[in-house]
């Protein structure tokens, strides 16, 4: 380990100018001998970092220290697993050239993928003390806006939902449509969470870490009641509020193929429905009934209000799409008449 002075990079020039390599900043000197990979998960938890968020990052981060310069081995799954924090920093260091055959070697994901992938290394170089090379920049991409379903693919499924011979179908929509929750909060909701008297639950450890209440309709209520006596009948072993037969609570990928069979059922396309997009019906539902931006912010537990001025956009789009047909409707009246 070195053990001279830390001298923080000022200039932002693309080549070393020594040949001492890089150095640990004083904050993990003393840990430059441990195991990469629980320290850097210590961290991004200690930074309110979601579970995903952490899996996403590692899942990165372990491609780009695979990957080999000129004449090197790739490293097998135990040797990248017991590299300590200082053989992370000589590996990943931005002067190597690892780091730019890393990027070059994701030339065929797409922008969003790339964009998540840099994050990820950009985090881990930051941690290490380090900068981020100017030349390596994200890939531009057009933004995306969330999609959502029309009032009759809607309709549609609810109907589907409804009539379901799945238990789990009807309250599931309900709950994510009257909530707008992520599918992970939902299936981490415990009863111990939920305040039926108070029309409310709380979620425990959301996304980035963060607690918050959400609010509960009638209809939601209804749904829970009616649920309660299928869920004791399967005798679960957990707590949470969703149960498979077996009692174990359901996952994420469970609620995906249940959501799969109600499109299927409902006629609505392979892909149309997902627990995410009825989350967006939920945010647009709201906004469409005259909430602002700041409460739907704190109802979908938004870090940023950026992230919620999106559906403004959604919104102005579905007002031009209105306007449009009711003019087409105009003109068709005077062409009749």
């Amino acid at each position: 380990m070195r053990t001279r002075r830390y001298r923080p990079r000022q200039n932002t020039v693309q080549q070393r100018l020594d040949d001492d390599g890089p150095e640990l900043p004083p904050r993990l000197v003393t840990r430059g001998q441990l195991p990469w990979v629980s320290c850097y998960t210590n961290q991004m938890r200690t930074e309110g970092k979601s579970v995903n968020t952490q899996k996403a990052y590692l899942l990165a981060i372990r491609h780009l220290l695979e990957t080999p310069l000129q004449g090197e081995n790739i490293l097998s799954e135990s040797e990248r697993e017991s590299l300590t924090v200082e053989e992370v920093l000589e590996r990943v260091e931005p002067f190597n050239g690892r780091l730019d055959q890393w990027v070059q070697s994701l030339t065929d994901r797409s922008p969003s993928t790339v964009k998540a992938r840099l994050a990820a290394a950009n985090h881990l170089i930051n941690w290490l003390g380090q900068k981020w090379p100017e030349h390596l920049t994200r890939p531009k991409s057009g933004k995306k806006l969330p999609r959502t379903l029309t009032s009759r693919e809607l309709s549609l499924v609810r109907d589907a939902a409804s009539c379901s011979e799945d238990p789990l179908a009807d309250l599931v929509v309900t709950i994510i449509l009257e909530t707008g929750l992520r599918v992970s909060e939902l299936c981490d909701l415990k009863l111990s969470d939920i305040d039926m008297e108070d029309h409310s639950a709380i979620v425990i450890d959301g996304k980035g870490g963060k607690d918050r209440l959400v609010l509960f309709t009638e209809a939601t209520l209804g749904r829970i009641a009616a649920w309660s006596p299928v869920r004791e009948s399967r005798n679960p072993v957990c707590d949470n509020l969703l149960v498979m037969p077996s009692g174990t609570h359901l996952l994420p990928r469970g609620v995906q193929r249940l959501m799969d069979k109600i499109a299927k059922e409902a006629g609505i396309p392979n892909g149309r429905l997902s627990p995410h997009v009825l989350r967006h019906n939920f945010a647009t539902g709201l906004l469409e009934r005259g909430a602002d931006l700041v409460s739907i912010q704190r109802l979908l537990g938004h870090a940023s209000i950026a992230t919620t001025r999106v559906y403004l956009e959604i919104s102005d789009q579905t007002l031009r799409e209105v306007y449009r047909r009711a003019q087409m409707n105009d003109a068709d009246s005077t062409e009749n008449s």
